[in-house]
């Protein structure tokens, strides 16, 4: 194996955080990825991974080793990017990840718009719950919220969102307002199922943060098919606020307690290789940047 297939592999275990995961996305046995770094280790006589029951994680050599591989891997594929005009013409399929209700919400229009700008590329959305792993699972550009841990991805603040809960104002009129978090025993909740959604609602009370465990009348699959339930007066829904934006925005769902909402949470755009993305993410990242921070779900 070649000291640039060598360091393609071990940039692989790096990023990946395992050699199984590696060899999954290199299309290789788990084997040839251990003979790799093995021989790896061998050549420049030192421990590059500490390997433990739990799995592989870098040393500090192997750190350091791992950062100049990836400038190095970048910088041969810029210049192959560039070679073949990638750097030039937005085309090709960009892979988009988001928040659960994102897509409906808020990012549709700026999506339609951005691909009657740019034809020759082909749009797909991946919505789902957490911080995407943008290497490992082929994502160029992902819309994530909420507080982002060091990392080599490049990110656009976007504004912020926040906690809400709302109800029908057919549900209001008939069960009254709550004035604090203690009065919802008193009140009728729907939640949601679906992973990420947590039973107990959180609320800020003076120095502290307290929980509140409301009762269901009803608990959906979906946040979808939860706030679609509170339209229609069920009870009270707790959701991010770009979750029910729509329904906010015109007048199916009032915002209640909102003295005691938990804080807000970031909005940002990340990816990968910054002003050395290929044109279709830079084409995407700079058309819809000024369009999300204009939109009033992100008003925070």
């Amino acid at each position: 194996m070649s000291r640039y297939r060598q360091m393609q592999v071990f940039d692989a275990v790096a990023q990946a955080g395992s050699l199984a995961a590696a060899a999954r996305r290199l299309e290789l046995s788990v084997a040839t990825v251990q003979r790799s770094v093995d021989a790896l280790e061998a050549r420049l006589n030192v421990c590059l991974l500490d390997r433990g029951h739990r799995g592989v994680t870098l040393s500090p050599a192997g750190e350091r080793f791992a950062l100049s591989c990836r400038q190095i891997l970048e910088q041969t594929e810029e210049a192959e990017r560039s070679a073949a005009g990638i750097h030039t013409c937005a085309g090709g399929q960009l892979t988009l990840a988001l928040p659960l209700l994102m897509d409906h919400q808020v990012l549709t229009p700026i999506a339609i718009a951005y691909l009657d700008a740019f034809p020759d590329v082909q749009l797909a959305t991946r919505a789902s719950h957490g911080l995407p792993r943008l290497l490992e699972e082929g994502v160029d550009v992902a819309l994530v919220v909420g507080h982002l841990a060091n990392s080599s991805e490049f990110a656009q603040p976007l504004g912020m969102v926040s906690p809400i809960v709302c109800a029908a104002p057919a549900y209001l009129a008939k069960w009254g307002r709550p004035q604090t978090p203690d009065e919802l025993r008193n009140h009728r909740a729907v939640l949601a199922s679906a992973p990420g959604y947590d039973a107990a609602w959180q609320f800020r009370c003076e120095r502290s943060t307290r929980q509140v465990k409301p009762v269901p009348v009803l608990t959906c699959t979906t946040q979808r098919a939860a706030i679609h339930a509170a339209t229609l007066g069920l009870g009270l829904i707790r959701c991010m606020s770009y979750e029910a934006h729509a329904e906010l925005h015109s007048g199916l769902l009032e915002p209640v307690l909102q003295p005691f909402a938990g804080p807000g949470l970031p909005a940002q755009l990340i990816y990968r290789h910054g002003r050395r993305a290929e044109a279709r993410v830079r084409s995407f990242v700079d058309f819809a940047t000024p369009r999300l921070r204009a939109h009033p779900a992100f008003a925070g």
